[in-house]
């Protein structure tokens, strides 16, 4: 089965014990973009929130692409 990377955001801000209002202050991406991406609202987000959500939840763009 294909996990979203919406899936995958809210899985890793959950381990790191944040809100997604801490993660988006953290990152500087905007909460509202940050809620659709993690409710796979936004099926392509673009490649800059990506980054800024990998090294906000301390983890490499690939750890966060990675499909297990």
């Amino acid at each position: 089965m294909k996990v979203e990377i919406g899936t995958r955001i809210k899985y890793w801000r959950q381990q790191r014990g944040l809100t997604q209002d801490d993660l988006a202050r953290i990152t500087g991406v905007k909460y509202s973009t940050l809620a659709k991406i993690e409710s796979n609202i936004t099926s392509n987000p673009r490649i800059e929130s990506l980054q800024k959500i990998a090294a906000g939840l301390e983890i490499t763009i690939d750890e966060l692409l990675k499909e297990e």
